[in-house]
């Protein structure tokens, strides 16, 4: 059980260990009428590679909170699984450290967002981890012993770039489908170029670089046709991509759809020699991309979504800035129904191991990157 927390009491953070169990089970006792985790449960926990279970103590050592962080290999999304407090040490900012710790164990792992589910009538816990960012997406009815209702909150604890990092504009995307365009606006910007954001241009590029055929939707953008879009447009513009295309064709059940990207794909490709893009079948690997981004190239990157927003769509981001441990990147996608606002999506500091994984699109693993170089100067 928590409370809304006031950060005044002298609280140490720290892995559980095994004798911890009996403290944490009696916690457990005393903050729950029901849905209490047995002993044996807390000991599985401690030895579960996809979980960590943390502990606050006072001054004298006393065992005054936990919390249980459940992690899942397949995505980019950790679970406060239980969290509580010591009646006699809530409102001291217990809980909000030992959330702020399960967060940072999150980080260290790579995931993006933590979850939880709080009871709809524990006020207190809901007004904490909505001031600490969380946001509700969700309810589930009958949800403990006693038939109470859960509301589910999230929050993106990944973390932002600093004040010190390479500074570049942001432009969030209107569409569903224009992420590449996006990209490619903020691109621009990034290495110079004077462009105005607008939506005209939003879709002026859209239609440019379109290699995608959706029966259901509108398409989105190809690899080479977005570098070939940005070389008409006087950009230096190079193609790195793991294999030779058609590109994102699994999705497409009808033999005429894919025909239809075939030949469009086949265009570009054709295009991007035409204006003497340089295409290297090679994914670009972490160095190269760490030394682009040092000598002030910019890179409009392919990841996959499904880690991030558990979708299985391909999507552009522009990694623009690094330091030894995360990439800066702009993701302009904001869902507003999420209640994003342009502020959660500039300026991400993706962890360096996350974005090697997050940057492999599908079955086969396809990496692309379109690297925009800024211009020589005269």
């Amino acid at each position: 059980m928590l409370t809304v927390d006031q950060p005044t009491f002298a609280v140490a953070t720290r892995r559980a260990r095994a004798e911890d169990v009996k403290p944490i089970e009696a916690l457990e006792t005393r903050a729950f009428a029901s849905d209490r985790l047995s002993a044996r449960s807390l000991r599985d926990y401690l030895k579960s590679p996809a979980a960590t279970v943390l502990v606050a103590e006072d001054a004298a050592g006393n065992l005054i909170g936990y919390a249980i962080v459940r992690f899942r290999r397949a995505t980019s999304v950790a679970r406060l699984y239980s969290i509580a407090v010591a009646a006699g040490a809530r409102g001291h900012g217990v809980g909000e450290q030992l959330l702020t710790a399960a967060e940072d164990e999150a980080r260290r792992r790579g995931d993006l967002f933590m979850r939880l589910e709080v009871r709809a009538d524990n006020a207190g816990a809901i007004a904490l981890y909505e001031r600490l960012g969380y946001k509700a997406f969700g309810r589930h009815l009958d949800y403990y012993e006693d038939h109470a209702e859960a509301i589910r909150l999230e929050k993106r604890i990944i973390g932002r770039a600093p004040a010190n990092a390479r500074e570049v504009p942001y432009y969030a995307q209107t569409t569903d489908f224009t992420c590449g365009p996006a990209a490619m606006m903020i691109a621009m910007a990034a290495v110079g170029r004077k462009v105005t954001f607008s939506r005209r241009l939003e879709f002026e590029l859209w239609r440019e670089a379109n290699g995608i055929y959706l029966s259901t939707a509108p398409g989105g953008c190809d690899p080479f046709g977005i570098a070939v879009a940005l070389a008409r447009r006087g950009l230096i513009a190079s193609v790195h991509v793991s294999r030779p295309g058609p590109y994102f064709m699994a999705g497409q059940r009808k033999a005429s759809s894919r025909e239809i990207m075939k030949a469009v794909q086949t265009v570009f490709r054709d295009e991007a020699a035409e204006c003497n893009v340089p295409v290297h079948y090679a994914p670009l690997c972490r160095d190269e991309l760490l030394a682009a981004l040092d000598r002030g190239a910019v890179a409009i990157t392919l990841i996959s979504t499904y880690r991030m927003y558990r979708t299985r769509v391909p999507h552009w981001i522009v990694a623009y800035d690094h330091d030894s441990d995360y990439i800066f990147a702009h993701d302009p996608f904001v869902d507003v129904e999420e209640f994003e606002a342009p502020m959660d999506k500039a300026a991400l500091a993706i962890p360096m191991e996350e974005f090697d994984v997050i940057t492999a699109y599908g079955s086969d693993r396809l990496r692309a990157t379109i690297l925009v170089e800024p211009q020589p100067p005269k």
